[in-house]
């Protein structure tokens, strides 16, 4: 199996790129994510891969962190769901948002991404469950359904800041519900605030 790509670009769109490594040119495919974080054309870059192998076709996927290929790896797992429609999955929304939807049961969220039909979510959010944590609570699940919001956008902070997700969910709906809502409050109060509470 391929791990990964170091080498030059050399050609850059949206869902597929091109690396020079040794003279051989590689055509990986990416979801959208990756590529926005690719350098310009002829830019040194390192890119994790994915190796697909069938009878009628040999296929490499690219990624740029190793938060997007485990999440490609996994949507693998899930019946019906294969290599491309897993990319589009990815390129319809964030790791971060996929794995909250999931683990909110929110298979709504998930079906509106483009390709993604109401049966293929509800499958995705049943086979995928337990990997992403137990079911949520509405407040929680409303802060992964409804992003951006003050909640959601706190929620996020606060796993950028290196808070579980879970526990940013719970801090952030503690936050809430002593202020009755929103509150008006910003989202940086929010975050303020949801530290206290972790």
């Amino acid at each position: 199996m391929i791990a990964y790509l170091k080498g030059t670009l050399t050609e850059k769109a949206p869902t597929r790129i091109v690396v020079d490594v040794g003279g051989v040119g590689y055509e990986v495919l990416v979801p959208l994510s990756t590529a926005e974080k690719m350098p310009e054309a002829g830019k040194d870059v390192k890119l994790l891969t994915y190796h697909h192998v069938r009878e009628d076709a040999d296929s490499l996927f690219g990624f740029a962190t190793p938060a997007e290929r485990e999440v490609f790896e996994i949507l693998l797992t899930v019946k019906g769901i294969g290599p491309k429609v897993a990319l589009g999955i990815l390129s319809g929304t964030s790791v971060e948002r996929f794995k909250q939807a999931v683990a909110a049961g929110d298979a709504d969220t998930l079906a509106t991404i483009p390709g993604i039909g109401k049966k293929t979510s509800q499958r995705i959010v049943m086979e995928l469950a337990e990997k992403f944590g137990p079911p949520l609570g509405p407040l929680e699940a409303l802060a992964a359904r409804a992003l951006p919001t003050e909640a959601g956008q706190a929620v996020e902070a606060l796993v950028r800041l290196g808070v579980l997700p879970q526990k940013a969910k719970v801090a952030v709906e503690a936050v809430l519900q002593k202020t009755k809502g929103a509150g008006g409050l910003a989202v940086e109060e929010v975050v303020r605030r949801a530290l206290a509470e972790v």
